[in-house]
């Protein structure tokens, strides 16, 4: 009986393909836990509400019950908002969802706050602020992670995170203590494609104060965030691990259509690195494959 043999080619160009696009182990998983994602609003002590707010997402509160300015939420079950106010989601007072989002936010902040910002990438009292810090590095903020200490945490204007084309591009800003959007300041994001893996976090020790207009990303805060009234951030949430989230006619959306299709909250996509590439293992890896079916190819060949 005649066996065909193996065409080594044939093989090399699938197999490849396969180890070049596979996810390395050192690529980046979600940081946002799939409970907490479904909320664009999510308190621990209790959510507070000056109407008429505009929010696509669930609204959220554990383990207090309060939640104030919408419809009454029913505690322990998802509750549709009558007043108008909340689409694309539910009420949330003591829900199962919304403890694990607790559970997820805990995780979230660890994850935002592991590893050490590079030098350069340290704002301190005295060096400015975002702003100053924007204007020193031609314009823009590229990805990154970057610790912003306590007597630098008042952000006067606007600033523009730009990927550079990258739409896995991830930006960590930590805050040592306060985070304070003055009246008027934005923050906008630019060059990230579709946006589906992009990552814009926002982890606060103390209090988140949003003044602003405009804000994108994920506010992670140990205690209170409140606005003066009037933020919209589009493309987004906000989640306190152990206060209280206070609205004011705010417009705060997890869909983020109008900012990057697809993008969901600016939370960095499954298998995203921060530069869209394969990782160093997955090259080596696709070049030893090569080696080695080039090799068996030439024994394989028919001697003349």
């Amino acid at each position: 009986m005649n066996v065909p043999k193996l065409n080594a080619m044939k093989l090399a160009l699938p197999l490849c393909v396969a180890l070049a696009y596979a996810p390395a182990k050192g690529l980046a998983a979600p940081i946002l836990g799939a409970a907490l994602k479904t909320f664009a609003v999510l308190g621990s002590e209790g959510v507070t509400n000056v109407p008429i707010s505009s929010i696509f997402g669930n609204v959220g509160v554990s383990p207090g019950s309060s939640i104030t300015g919408f419809s009454l939420p029913v505690p322990g079950v998802p509750t549709p908002d009558t007043s108008g106010q909340v689409t694309g989601g539910s009420l949330h007072a003591t829900t199962a969802l919304a403890a694990q989002a607790q559970l997820d936010l805990d995780a979230a902040i660890l994850a935002v706050n592991a590893g050490a910002a590079p030098a350069a990438n340290v704002i301190l009292a005295g060096l400015g602020n975002l702003d100053a810090y924007q204007f020193a590095n031609g314009g823009f903020i590229a990805p990154g992670t970057y610790d912003v200490g306590a007597g630098a945490s008042n952000l006067l204007n606007s600033i523009t995170l730009d990927g550079g084309g990258s739409n896995t591009a991830l930006w960590r800003f930590r805050f040592s203590s306060s985070f304070i959007m003055s009246e008027g300041s934005d923050v906008n994001v630019i060059n990230v494609g579709d946006g589906s893996g992009v990552g814009v976090y926002w982890s606060v020790e103390s209090a988140a104060t949003l003044d602003g207009d405009t804000l994108v990303g994920n506010v992670l805060a140990r205690q209170l965030i409140s606005s003066n009234g009037g933020l919209t951030l589009a493309c987004g949430r906000l989640a306190s691990a152990e206060g209280q989230v206070t609205l004011i006619q705010d417009t705060i959306s997890i869909g983020c259509e109008s900012v990057a299709p697809g993008s969901g909250g600016f939370d960095q996509g499954p298998g995203a690195g921060p530069s869209g590439v394969p990782e160093p293992s997955t090259l080596a890896l696709f070049s030893l494959a090569l080696t080695g079916l080039f090799a068996f190819s030439k024994r394989s060949l028919p001697v003349a």
